[in-house]
């Protein structure tokens, strides 16, 4: 079957006229001619309330945006990925992280065969020795209670688990210290082990293959530092690890038992796993009651997205102005901002999410791409972002369309904090829209020479979600919001969302390299740079060790 090009459909062709008719149309004119869109212009569901009022658009962009959704087949795509198509192509896979998050009753089949009962075994053994931890049953080789857990993975199997452990460190056992280690820098493992006591800790190392060279290198660092205070009994590994993996062979011969072993599955990507036994870490922090929580706010967005007309849709909508930004007005980045401490290392999450998924420059059917795709996705909490690169985002000259994610009761509430916090995120979406004129500025009495410094131009978009508070089950919803999001754009850009070869042509030479640093005299066939950096490297390295 044809599928015709992007560039081809009519109403990109739509679009692009309508952007050279709109591009000059400011937000303060957008809502002087529809003062009611700040009320018509949410979708409020699932116990989030999605602003998007001030963006430049109007209902005709909106209505262009969802027939080029329809015109690329969107539909079609969503329900292929929710019945288990392999719409990886590159892989050969079903794309069901959906699976994951699927009720006990729910029926998923891959390959002929229903995934859910195995998603639920993990689930139910990932919950039981949860629970060992926490309650103090699970103990170290020398008989003493675990009172720490460090995370080692890299990629989602860290990403994943870090963001979500902070955002619901609300929920997590107090009595229970929670580390995460993912650079093959020695740095990154001694911070994290460094107050530690070897007999009371225990290591969740996250690898599917059990090969990735930085999470294993790290796992065998932890490994000696175990022993070395254990007395090298070989015996004590299987007390102090557990494996999220599915080589059991390889698992064995670290020395975990593969009763221990969580496994997950290739349809799962590592940047969508976080619900999956990835998050191991995260359910004995905050106990398998609370990830089933979020399980359940994962699930309830997944509905939404599967059956929700596009117009009505929230992470249909969020990626629709992700594509009319980033490709009708010039946008190269959206920016997500948290305003709760909580959620500080959402934004990173997203990164990888967004970025490793949709940063491709070669469509579905291996022609290059001829349009933007994947935008830089960053961010840093409010209100510290403020006090940083919020200049940019108002006055700059680069267009960066926000994202402002708040909530209306605190998890900690303490006098007017919270009320200071909520001001800055409404203030912040105000001003950006609505600026600031150079007849305001003088009007309060400032120099004709320094009013166009305190001009703000507004016309900044930027949407607003809100919820009534931080919860597991509103934070599965927002990964889950974004996640959609993310599949929406790379389906209208016609590029393959869930694989990730751009990662690997640096790891191949890397490990070429590493012989290379460790051979006495070795013979360097790279670029003249990369020779010359490799044996600075090297002398260097040997100045250090043998000092005069």
């Amino acid at each position: 079957m044809y599928v015709p090009r992007l560039t081809e459909l009519p109403a990109w062709q739509q679009l692009l006229q309508h952007a050279a008719r709109l591009g000059s149309v400011h937000l303060c004119d957008l809502f002087d001619q529809d003062p009611g869109r700040g009320d018509r212009m949410v979708i409020d569901e699932l116990g989030l309330y999605v602003d998007y009022a001030k963006h430049r658009v109007t209902a005709e962009t909106l209505q262009l945006l969802v027939e080029l959704a329809e015109q690329s087949r969107l539909r079609l795509q969503i329900d292929a990925m929710f019945a288990g198509e392999k719409i990886n192509l590159t892989e050969n896979r079903a794309v069901l992280h959906t699976a994951l998050r699927a009720p006990r009753s729910a029926r998923i089949y891959v390959d002929g065969v229903d995934v859910v009962p195995e998603v639920h075994a993990v689930l139910d053994k990932m919950s039981v020795f949860a629970e060992r931890v926490r309650q103090g049953e699970w103990l170290g080789f020398t008989g003493r209670r675990i009172r720490n857990i460090v995370n080692i993975g890299i990629g989602g199997s860290d990403l994943g688990p870090v963001m979500a452990y902070e955002a619901l460190r609300y929920y997590s056992e107090r009595s229970l210290c929670f580390r995460f280690v993912s650079n093959v820098d020695g740095t990154d493992f001694a911070e994290a082990v460094v107050d530690l006591e070897p007999a009371e800790t225990l290591f969740v190392v996250a690898s599917k293959t059990f090969t990735t060279l930085e999470t294993m290198t790290n796992a065998h660092s932890a490994r000696r530092w175990l022993l070395a205070a254990l007395g090298g009994d070989e015996r004590a590994v299987a007390n102090h690890f557990v494996a999220v993996s599915t080589h059991a062979t390889a698992v064995a011969q670290f020395g975990i038992d593969t009763a221990n072993m969580f496994g997950f599955w290739d349809w799962v990507g590592g940047r969508y796993s976080m619900d999956s036994a990835i998050g191991l870490s995260t359910m004995i922090a905050i106990g398998p009651a609370h990830f089933r929580a979020m399980l359940a706010g994962f699930h309830a967005m997944d509905e939404h997205f599967r059956t929700a007309p596009f117009e009505r849709n929230m992470p249909v909508i969020l990626a629709l102005l992700a594509v009319w930004y980033n490709n009708f007005l010039g946008a190269e980045s959206i920016a997500v901002l948290p305003y709760d401490q909580y959620l500080k290392r959402f934004p990173a999450y997203l990164q990888q999410l967004t970025m490793e998924s949709n940063g491709k420059s070669i469509t579905l059917d291996g022609e290059p791409v001829n349009y933007p795709s994947g935008p830089i996705y960053w961010g840093e909490p409010g209100t510290n972002g403020q006090h940083s690169f919020y200049q940019l985002l108002h006055q700059g000259t680069r267009l960066v369309p926000c994202d402002f994610i708040g909530f209306c009761r605190s998890l900690n509430p303490a006098g007017s904090h919270h009320d200071l916090l909520m001001s800055n995120i409404f203030a912040q979406g105000e001003a950006l829209a609505f600026g600031k004129t150079t007849d305001a500025v003088r009007a309060e009495g400032t120099p004709d020479w320094l009013a166009p410094h305190r001009t703000f131009e507004g016309n900044r978009p930027s949407t607003t979600i809100l919820a009534d508070q931080l919860t597991p089950e509103i934070l599965g919803k927002l990964v889950a919001l974004y996640e959609h999001s993310v599949f929406v754009q790379g389906v209208i850009w016609q590029v393959n969302s869930f694989d990730q070869w751009g990662v690997e042509l640096g790891k191949v030479l890397a490990r070429q390299i590493t012989d290379e640093l460790s051979t006495a005299e070795p013979a360097l066939h790279h670029d003249s740079s990369t020779n010359a950096l490799i044996r600075r490297y090297r002398s260097r390295r040997s100045a250090a060790a043998n000092p005069a």
